[in-house]
């Protein structure tokens, strides 16, 4: 998780929100990747996609089935359906997401029968740390927010 962490911080100075992603296969990490979606301007590009999309050209397989994906935040549920598609083995979550979270955040996709695929889940590995760099992520963008809004009202004015 840590590295999935390193991941979610690179994201941060990219100014996306800090996810990041790491896939593990025998015992070494095959793809690591983190938010791009402002920088790509692209709404796909989620850490659990892009670290997805590595692993299987790494492998040369479109199937993950005996690798695990730790994640800084719960998956929504894009993320979750292809992480079903590639039948990958565990996914290991360092925080909830109650907004958007397909995991038991908002939705419980993981422990539903409509799959054919099911897949081990893991929560709260290095919880304090992986909430901590959204909710600090999420105040600065407020305050910005907010000084965009004062510097307006002063031009305005």
């Amino acid at each position: 998780m840590e590295s999935a962490f390193l991941e979610a911080e690179k994201a941060y100075e990219k100014k996306e929100i800090p996810i990041g992603a790491v896939i593990v296969y025998q015992n070494r990490i095959i793809a690591k990747s983190h938010n791009l979606v402002q920088t790509l301007k692209d709404p796909t590009a989620h850490a659990e996609i892009l670290a997805i999309t590595s692993a299987c050209a790494n492998l040369d397989s479109k199937f993950l089935s005996e690798a695990t994906m730790y994640v800084t935040l719960e998956p929504c549920t894009m993320c979750f359906g292809a992480l079903v598609l590639s039948r990958l083995k565990k996914i290991v979550i360092g925080t909830s997401d109650p907004k958007t979270g397909a995991c038991g955040g908002k939705l419980d996709l993981a422990s539903s029968n409509l799959y054919n695929h099911k897949i081990e889940i893991e929560k709260g590995v290095l919880e304090a740390k992986c909430s901590g760099i959204l909710k600090e992520f999420f105040r600065n963008l407020r305050i910005e927010k907010s000084k965009q809004n004062e510097n307006l009202e002063i031009n305005l004015n």
